[in-house]
């Protein structure tokens, strides 16, 4: 058993190596140009590079405020009103054909809209992440509140517990779970505008400013490095969001 929980402990290292693997085998098969996609171990060391000598820490920091600000925003929003449509079932059915058209539109083609609205400014950005992380927040608040355990709603009304405490201590507590997977997806969503905001709308700042500064003057491996900063950034969000879930949603999936 020792040796099986402390082979678990490597695996999320699999993933990485398999796309470096990759990588080099598109390389050293020439399927793809070096001058276009440049050994893993160069841009590796490219990385390294970029933050030792620390230019990349304030896009990076740009990048997670905007990101975190998107988020949070969209957490004010969505989980609130989420909750109170889930809560009525007939509320939501009445706007769920704004909310789907406005989720499955996607954000970035939005950003003309939003440029009319804030301008070309820090706002923007921030605005149209919030805008598409919110929906989602939204969606999984009010569909996580609409299927709460129906047996143990029932099982509280019977015991004259008051409509407020079912709310507060059974709704919304089997709701968090799906809460949760509305969290996680959004604040991927929140990463993934910012960075295409950053891209297209003016930005001197931001990890999406870099790739799209080295893409403009073929700086192959500063535009990789980017990318690649970009990726994980977007996995530590999401296992941070996983490791908090395990700790407050100890209970989702027991009977």
């Amino acid at each position: 058993m020792g040796a099986f929980v402390f082979h678990r402990r490597w695996l999320p290292l699999i993933g990485p190596l398999l796309l470096f693997g990759l990588w080099q085998l598109m390389i050293s098969a020439h399927w793809v140009k070096a001058v276009l996609l440049p050994p893993p171990m160069e841009t590796l060391a490219h990385m390294a590079g970029v933050f030792v000598s620390g230019h990349i820490f304030g896009d990076l920091w740009a990048t997670i405020v905007r990101t975190v600000s998107s988020f949070g925003i969209a957490v004010a929003i969505g989980v609130p009103l989420g909750v109170m449509l889930g809560s009525s079932e007939g509320a939501y059915r009445a706007v769920e054909f704004l909310i789907d058209f406005f989720r499955s539109t996607p954000s970035s083609a939005l950003i003309p809209l939003f440029l009319l609205i804030f301008g070309i400014t820090d706002i923007n950005k921030i605005a149209i992440a919030s805008f598409g992380a919110a929906l989602i927040v939204l969606f999984n608040s009010a569909y996580g509140v609409m299927n709460a355990k129906k047996t143990r709603v029932m099982a509280a009304q019977i015991m004259g517990v008051s409509k407020w405490h079912v709310f507060k201590d059974v709704l919304l507590m089997e709701s968090l779970a799906q809460t949760f997977v509305g969290l996680r997806s959004a604040v991927s969503m929140a990463l993934v505008i910012v960075i295409v905001a950053e891209m297209f709308i003016g930005s001197e700042s931001g990890l999406g400013h870099r790739i799209i500064d080295a893409q403009q003057v073929f700086n192959v491996k500063e535009m990789y490095t980017s990318i690649l900063v970009t990726g994980a950034l977007g996995y530590l969000l999401n296992l941070l969001f996983l490791l908090a879930e395990k700790k407050l949603i100890h209970w989702s999936g027991k009977a």
